[in-house]
């Protein structure tokens, strides 16, 4: 067994290679049988605002919960990046995790909003997600933060076969669409409008091994029901 795991990541590794030197534009390498993983860590800030309005977050299809963080940590695993000519990763897609923004109103109604299929697109420093709210049609691939870059990218190689990358970025903040979406979607309160101007809702990092998951992940997009948004 361990040489047939030490076979597939000399291919993976090889795949790699030959994936980001066979193209003049650019290629897309699909990951999702890889160990590499986006962690959203929400901030103290968002964590508070999230407490003050009743919203609870909810991992759906590849997401998980990050036992023992201090602030709502969420692990979405990477499916596939895309990198250009010069070997620059231009995107990283997340699909078939979506994450569940949720409250009880006083009517005794539930609200929510889920995010869903996240994209980095480190060319726009946006990331994307579809995006669904009670009663309107999932909006594909909308901005929901713009970034800035923490930690850059570094991808290291040690001799034979390891490869790793690691990446944190922050500041992120919600776009006008995505308060739009919270807005509805939630119900909240005109003045919660200014939090969600303020709020930085915390870091995202990456972390990407060429080593292999004991199970791939799926690919398959994630969609939403909306009689039960689960």
């Amino acid at each position: 067994m361990r040489s047939s795991l030490t076979l597939r990541s000399s291919i993976a590794v090889a795949g790699l290679a030959v994936a980001a030197s066979a193209y003049a534009g650019n290629t897309t390498i699909v990951t999702n049988a890889l160990v590499a993983d986006s962690v959203q860590a929400f901030s103290t800030d968002a964590a508070g605002a999230f407490e003050v309005q009743s919203v609870s977050v909810t991992p759906l299809g590849n997401a998980t919960a990050v036992s023992g963080a201090a602030t709502p940590s969420f692990s979405l695993p990477i499916t596939s990046i895309t990198i250009d000519s010069k070997l620059q990763i231009v995107s990283g897609d997340a699909k078939g995790s979506a994450l569940k923004f949720a409250r009880t109103t006083t009517a005794g109604t539930e609200v929510w909003v889920v995010l869903a299929n996240f994209t980095i697109d480190y060319v726009n420093k946006k990331v994307l997600a579809d995006t669904t709210i009670p009663g309107v049609a999932t909006v594909k691939q909308q901005a929901i933060y713009s970034f800035a870059t923490s930690s850059a990218l570094s991808i290291k190689y040690k001799f034979p076969l390891s490869i790793t990358g690691h990446e944190v970025l922050n500041q992120l903040m919600l776009t006008e669409e995505t308060k739009d979406s919270f807005m509805n979607g939630l119900k909240l309160y005109s003045f919660i409008r200014a939090v969600l101007d303020a709020t930085d809702f915390g870091t995202l990092t990456q972390d990407i091994a060429v080593k292999l998951r004991s199970k791939p992940v799926s690919t398959k997009l994630y969609t939403v029901s909306q009689t039960t948004a689960q």
